[in-house]
C-alpha cells in the first residue's frame, strides 16, 4: 500500500529557513499530483503548495505565496517544499498528500487527496 513519510520539521526562528522532504512508496510517483498542507492546533486543514502530474503547474496558498517552493523529484519519489522567510504563524503540522484531481485554478483540495502522511511539525519563534 502506499507509504508517505515526511521528515525536516524542527524549531526555528521567525525569518529562517527549513526545507520538508516527503518520500513516497507503493505507488507510481508520476500518476499523481502532489500537496502540502498544514493544520495549525484549532484550525482546519489548509493548503500550502501543489505541483501537477507534470511537474508544469505550481500553486501556492495565499499565506506563502513568494516565500515557499514546491518541488518534486520522479526519480526519488520525492516531494520538497522549501520555506523561507518563515513567520510564527506558519507553525503547524506540515502533511504531504498525493491526489488524482489537480486544478489549474487553485492546484489541490484536501478532500481529493487519497493518500496522506503522518506530518511534520513545525514551529516558529518569534
Amino acid at each position: 500500500q502506499a507509504q508517505l513519510v515526511e521528515s525536516g520539521g524542527g524549531l526555528v526562528q521567525a525569518g529562517d529557513s527549513l526545507r520538508l522532504s516527503c518520500v513516497a512508496s507503493g505507488l507510481t510517483f508520476s500518476n499523481w499530483a502532489w500537496g502540502w498542507f498544514r493544520q495549525a492546533p484549532g484550525k482546519e486543514r489548509e493548503f500550502v503548495a501543489g505541483v501537477s502530474y507534470t511537474g508544469g503547474n505550481k500553486h501556492y496558498g495565499d499565506s506563502v505565496t513568494g516565500r515557499f517552493l514546491i518541488s518534486k523529484d520522479n526519480a526519488k519519489n520525492m516531494v520538497y517544499l522549501q520555506m523561507n522567510s518563515l513567520k510564527p504563524e506558519d507553525t503547524a503540522d506540515y502533511y504531504c498528500g498525493a491526489g488524482r484531481i489537480y486544478s489549474l485554478g487553485y492546484g489541490l483540495s484536501a478532500q481529493d487527496i487519497e493518500h496522506w502522511g503522518q506530518g511534520t511539525q513545525v514551529t516558529v519563534s518569534s
